[in-house]
């Protein structure tokens, strides 16, 4: 069962509130899901992730894959057994780290990890140098192993500098392995009700021709939603983002959920809601925690920086999370700069506790009619540099 509702639209943007059902529960819209690669939000427990009010993680096929690996899962009856979580997990297809090795599908690369055909992707594993080859049949049959609530296909992703070549061979071979995907898809799971959902992604980076002919492609299976891909925060600047999300957007049917693959910053946020976006994923608040950066209403700090050595305020002064309720900037200072897990714990419950917040308030303000006006006043207060 999976099932989008519409529940409010702003009056002066596209920002939009909704309703995502799945069978293991629902999903309040626009989201952000916390990243958990392998099967665990780096450094938190299941129940931490449910204090934290989230309704849905991100788990990564590719890594899954390789690390427990499909049979430890089988054995577990899939992740959610697994790791004791009970709420929807989507897992993203693995493409983008397959495509993050170093290597071109051309080959003209040092090592030549990826080799991309009509069929699939081979690479090479980066834990011990194995070749496996990625079909979009295979992804998919990977997937439901796992027990993914929402399933993402095996796509092209295109390096942040690719050029419009490259760019529109990811259309291309994204295509064609949508359309194997979809066939197995629907030929390996009868059952319709309880089937996990399947999204699209769409490919074509800031060209607004390729997006079309990408998404004119996609819009012909009956999909349960769309991803927008190519546009992460893995290199692609903020006005790329928004000149891809503007020639995409306004195509996609407005009863299925936007998926903006990879995107996690607060303004990156804020810019795409506005836009449209429904669903997020980043590693960057777990990430930048275990660095010591942090977020606040006013801006990122950096708690390894010396002048919060003896700081004896929390992160943030009113914030609700347990890292600010019981500790201060100068204790979890000490933590950091000495690699202790606790510093990197309390620094990632703050930092998703920060985005899930944000997320709750930017609900909360489409509902009540006052978006724009809480979008405006974010960001005057908010300064995006780290604090060094």
């Amino acid at each position: 069962m999976f099932k989008f509702t519409e529940i409010k639209k702003d009056q002066k943007s596209e920002a939009r509130t909704g309703i995502i059902k799945t069978l293991r529960g629902e999903i309040k819209t626009p989201v952000f899901m916390p990243v958990g690669t392998i099967g665990s939000v780096k450094s938190l427990s299941s129940e931490e992730i449910y204090s934290l009010g989230a309704d849905i993680i991100l788990g990564n096929t590719y890594h899954l894959y390789l690390r427990p690996g499909l049979e430890v899962l089988k054995e577990f009856g899939g992740l959610h057994n697994f790791m004791n979580f009970s709420k929807p997990i989507l897992t993203d297809s693995g493409g983008y780290q397959i495509f993050s090795l170093g290597a071109s599908h051309r080959g003209n690369l040092s090592g030549n990890l990826v080799k991309i055909s009509s069929e699939g992707a081979e690479f090479t594993s980066h834990i011990d140098g194995s070749k496996h080859f990625f079909t979009p049949e295979k992804v998919i049959d990977y997937q439901l192993t796992i027990g993914s609530d929402i399933m993402m296909p095996l796509d092209f992703c295109p390096s942040a500098e690719a050029d419009r070549r490259e760019i529109e061979e990811a259309v291309e071979i994204t295509n064609i392995w949508f359309r194997l995907a979809f066939k197995h898809y629907k030929e390996k799971i009868k059952d319709m009700e309880n089937r996990p959902a399947l999204f699209a992604i769409i490919q074509g980076g800031t060209h607004k021709d390729l997006r079309k002919k990408s998404l004119d492609f996609l819009r012909q299976f009956p999909v349960s939603g769309f991803s927008i891909g190519g546009v992460a925060n893995a290199g692609e600047s903020r006005e790329k983002q928004k000149i891809a999300l503007d020639a995409t957007l306004c195509l996609i049917p407005k009863d299925k959920p936007r998926y903006l693959m990879g995107v996690g910053e607060p303004i990156g946020i804020l810019e795409a809601v506005e836009r449209g976006v429904d669903m997020f994923d980043c590693v960057m608040p777990t990430r930048m925690a275990r660095n010591g950066a942090v977020w606040t209403k006013t801006g990122r700090i950096n708690l390894r920086n010396s002048k919060y050595a003896q700081d004896k305020t929390p992160i943030e002064v009113g914030c609700s999370c347990l890292s600010c309720q019981g500790y201060s900037r100068g204790y979890i200072s000490h933590l950091i700069k000495n690699n202790e897990i606790l510093g990197h714990r309390l620094t990632t419950l703050h930092n998703l506790h920060f985005l899930l917040t944000l997320m709750g308030n930017i609900r909360e303000s489409i509902n009540n009619g006052s978006f724009s006006g809480f979008k405006k006043d974010f960001i005057l207060m908010f300064n995006d540099k780290i604090d060094t």
